[in-house]
């Protein structure tokens, strides 16, 4: 089942009696989790019927023992294994072992939510177990967000929540944040709070309460690059070694060499429209025309100097071969050989 697809069950009152989260996506496992946690019994009910086990401090026979009960005065009761991945018996070669845990999969304790929230790891679908829980059972995979899907994923939470956000203002979040969906989630909820619902969220409120300047961010130098805007480049580069805590050159670098070979590839495309750059280099439509006219400005054979560039810089950063330079003289001989 999809992420939406389980929120919506759930907000219709349809309980399953096993949920196994697993993944390497800990924001979709916590969301499920906390709505479980939160919503399926009633604030007075929980005291007696709502276990929290944590994997490192349990084991399967704790875990199916809790399973097993019944609810006190309540239709139900939840049992919520946390970082379950620390159950070390959970996926156990023990036949007699599995067995206990494969048989209550098969034959669940109706009155009970069992959740499993397996975080870092999935498991492997060709065993009996993770049959059975594809059978009997939810099993979800909470899969990373691709890069260039982020300000989509951005643009569809901020809706959810009752507000709008700018694209550019999503393409600043999701650049300046990276792809910890977590993170990005608490750094909005925290500006909600300061911001009445149906707003417009734009660059200007992004640098009021994340702390992304509109101004100097990797977006707007990769946009300053593109145009060979000399003085704006030197500026933003400037800015970011004088805030190298929130612009490493590691992740400036890293940020620097996907944007080239996103150009790079442009060039090997017979079909130039918006439409479909957007789609084959991964990008957000709505600067998919700043790469095509960038692409324009830097020829193909210039392009892999760069890349080169990009990875002679990445080794001066970490010492390897280079004389010893401070991050922004790196970074400043880095601009100088690209634009010239």
């Amino acid at each position: 089942m999809t992420f939406e697809a389980i929120l919506q069950e759930l907000k219709q009152k349809k309980f399953r009696p096993i949920y196994f989260l697993c993944g390497e996506e800990p924001y979709f496992i916590d969301a499920i989790s906390d709505y479980i946690e939160n919503h399926v019994l009633a604030e007075e009910e929980r005291d007696f019927n709502q276990t929290i086990l944590y994997g490192q401090d349990t084991d399967t026979a704790n875990i199916l023992a809790n399973a097993k009960r019944f609810p006190m005065m309540s239709e139900k009761q939840v049992v919520i294994i946390k970082e379950a991945q620390n159950v070390k018996d959970l996926i156990s070669k023990d036949e007699e072992r599995a067995a206990f845990l494969l048989n209550y999969i098969q034959n669940p304790q109706p009155t009970t939510v069992l959740v499993f929230c397996y975080k870092n790891k999935t498991i492997d679908k060709r065993t009996a177990l993770a049959k059975a829980i594809d059978k009997h059972a939810v099993l979800f995979v909470s899969e990373k967000v691709k890069d260039y899907k982020l300000a989509e994923w951005i643009t569809a939470y901020i809706g959810e929540k009752g507000y709008r956000i700018t694209p550019k203002a999503s393409i600043l979040v999701s650049e300046f944040l990276g792809a910890d969906l977590s993170k990005i989630a608490n750094e909005f909820d925290k500006l909600f709070i300061n911001v009445p619902p149906g707003q417009v969220i734009d660059e200007a409120l992004i640098e009021k309460y994340i702390g992304v300047s509109k101004e100097y961010n990797i977006f707007e130098l990769n946009n300053a690059l593109g145009k060979r805007d000399a003085l704006k480049v030197y500026k933003i580069v400037d800015y970011f070694a004088r805030n190298q805590k929130n612009y490493p050159l590691v992740m400036t670098i890293g940020t620097l060499y996907s944007y080239f070979t996103k150009l790079l590839l442009i060039h090997t495309l017979d079909d130039k429209s918006d439409k479909n750059v957007a789609s084959v280099i991964g990008i957000h439509p709505f600067i998919a025309k700043d790469y095509i006219a960038s692409a324009r400005i830097f020829p193909y054979g210039k392009l892999r100097h760069i890349i080169t560039f990009l990875r002679e810089a990445d080794m001066m950063s970490k010492g390897i071969g280079y004389p010893a330079l401070s991050e922004k003289e790196i970074l400043n001989e880095l601009m100088y050989k690209i634009l010239n």
